[in-house]
């Protein structure tokens, strides 16, 4: 079995794996870094996907305590705080980074200076784009640079699990797996990063990208870490619906609303007149979401599901020329976005809870840093556009920072080898199952029971039906079978099946907070809670793993800078 040695070993190549990649190394040239990525570099993960932009304070008529406002208030004010101002304020700092050290390029006024667009639930125009494909520009510039350093990367290979020390209370490195190979890689590292994104794809209509299965979570999860608000899961509002083609799900961007886009029910009703008057569309993804997801449970979608977002008012020059990529998006299922109604639903999108940081992004394990999707707390109850790949940047950079002064204060704690032999023979026991459930079908059945019963409106009903199918499903996946004959190399059931029991994990931690919040908050709706109850529930929920179960309970949050008597208050 190959083993590597690193000071930092880094797992995920999104905006948080890149920028911790490059703060890392940056901090101290001499470190020996290595990045372990699932699909291919800059070709995988979700930071390349954002399309609408990246928030950030530029302009002197805006304000870090403006964008921190609209932060708390679209997080339904449990939010961690701290997080919260970190972000608003390194924002600047790495948008000024992308552009003069990194090579990024973000559309221009006239009078030269960056751009910025109308995003929904923001008090200003402070959204920095290129064009409708902004992640594309980040993620290929960050890649790049990457390239240019010595940064051992590898492709095609997957986290498995953390390394722990006898006490289980230090991570020492990470089990991997090369994809293409099947054979196994042992990283003994100082730092371990975890920035691979969240688990939303395990919902029937989702936007993330395909190797995007909340491997990260699962593995902090096994190994110890806590975990904060984890029944905080997005949904947008406007996923593309396409039949069973792969692209149904995929967001069309929040700028489509903040420019004037306008929803319609089927009987062709503008029904955000009739949940939110003051702001329609550019209300919040929860509040749009939920608005839409009502209209098509009361019987006013469309034949296959959905409801229609129109453009065309606003004339097919101006959409054309200001959404070229959206435009292509939904030309690719013959449709016009610029002319006529197209067909969208509300789609999985984002995890908001997810392991508990601090601002330097370390975790409640030593040597264990998260940043990114996988890291909760920064956006509370529901995430805003444009907020997803700043948090990403600023945090990514963070956690690069913080690992390579860590790393350069401590010694290489050996791997336990019993530990790693335990790992390896968790996954090879699937080639000698020839017979058993079947991946697939388990898959596609944990993709329809979150839509139902873990989805946009739950109840406690619904969620403890969930959590008790969800333990089945956790043993039945682990007597899955693969075809009499699998090679590891490019073992697509295999993969599959890893992914499955990564999903399977978070699902159930989704399952299980959503549960024990009995109110409505953010994008955390409760059919038989529809309130938001302050009194009680103004509190976050942790979650730490407890044998085979799990320790839960709250906490007040730590209102440090903003309360909710302030802003009713203004």
């Amino acid at each position: 079995m190959e083993e590597i040695k690193a000071d930092i070993l880094i797992l995920g190549s999104g905006g948080a794996g890149l920028f911790a990649a490059l703060h890392a190394y940056d901090s101290n040239p001499r470190l020996k870094i290595v990045l372990a990525t699932k699909g291919l570099i800059g070709k995988c993960g979700c930071s390349r996907m954002v399309q609408g932009g990246y928030n950030v304070v530029l302009d002197p008529k805006d304000s870090v305590e403006l964008h921190f406002k609209d932060t708390i208030k679209g997080g339904a004010f449990i939010n961690n705080q701290e997080l919260a101002w970190t972000l608003v304020n390194d924002a600047p700092k790495r948008i000024h980074e992308m552009e003069t050290k990194i090579g990024c390029f973000f559309d221009r006024r006239e009078d030269g200076r960056i751009h910025q667009k109308p995003f929904a639930g923001q008090s200003f125009d402070r959204t920095v784009h290129r064009g409708d494909l902004t992640g594309i520009e980040i993620i290929a510039r960050a890649t790049d640079q990457v390239f240019a350093r010595d940064i051992t990367v590898l492709e095609e290979t997957r986290g498995l699990e953390l390394l722990t020390n006898s006490n289980g209370d230090r991570v020492v490195g990470a089990l991997l797996m090369n994809i293409r190979t099947g054979q196994f890689i042992v990283v003994n590292a100082k730092a371990v990063i975890v920035a691979t994104g969240g688990s939303a794809s395990m919902y029937k209509i989702s936007a993330p990208s395909f190797d995007k299965t909340g491997d990260g979570m699962a593995m902090c999860w096994r190994a110890g870490a806590e975990f904060v608000d984890m029944e905080m899961l997005q949904f947008h509002p406007t996923g593309l619906l396409a039949g069973k083609s792969r692209l149904s799900g995929s967001v069309l961007e929040e700028g489509l609303r903040g420019a004037g886009g306008r929803l319609y029910n089927a009987i062709g009703e503008r029904f955000m007149e009739r949940y939110d008057p003051e702001r329609l569309e550019r209300s919040t993804r929860d509040r749009v979401a939920r608005a839409g997801y009502m209209e098509i449970m009361a019987g006013r979608g469309t034949p296959a599901g959905g409801v229609l977002l129109d453009m065309s008012h606003l004339g097919a020059e101006f959409v054309e020329s200001k959404f070229p990529g959206m435009c292509e998006r939904v030309r690719d299922i013959g449709k016009d976005l610029a002319r006529e109604p197209v067909e969208v639903s509300p789609t999985a999108h984002f995890q908001m809870g997810g392991v508990r940081i601090d601002v330097n992004c370390y975790s409640s394990l030593k040597g264990l840093f998260v940043a990114g999707e996988d890291a909760g707390g920064v956006h509370g109850a529901n995430r805003l556009g444009g907020n997803g790949i700043a948090d990403s940047t600023v945090f990514g950079a963070r956690a690069g920072d913080a690992a390579a002064e860590f790393a350069q204060s401590q010694n290489w704690v050996p791997v336990d080898q019993v530990q790693v032999k335990m790992f390896t023979n968790n996954v090879l026991k699937f080639f000698g199952h020839a017979d058993g459930p079947d991946v697939y079908q388990l898959r596609d059945e944990l993709k329809n029971l979150m839509w139902e019963k873990v989805g946009v409106v739950r109840t406690g009903q619904k969620l403890e039906q969930a959590l008790k199918r969800l333990a089945e499903m956790s043993e039945e996946v682990e007597r899955a079978k693969l075809p009499t004959g699998s090679l590891r190399g490019y073992n697509l059931a295999l993969n599959e099946i890893l992914n499955l029991r990564n999903q399977l994990v978070v699902a159930q931690l989704v399952a299980a907070s959503a549960l024990y919040r009995k109110e409505s908050r953010g994008s955390h709706y409760r059919e038989d809670f529809p309130e938001t109850d302050n009194q009680n529930w103004l509190c976050n929920i942790f979650m730490r793993k407890k044998g085979d179960g799990y320790f839960i309970e709250t906490r007040p949050v730590k209102l440090t800078r903003l309360r909710p008597e302030d802003v009713v208050a203004k």
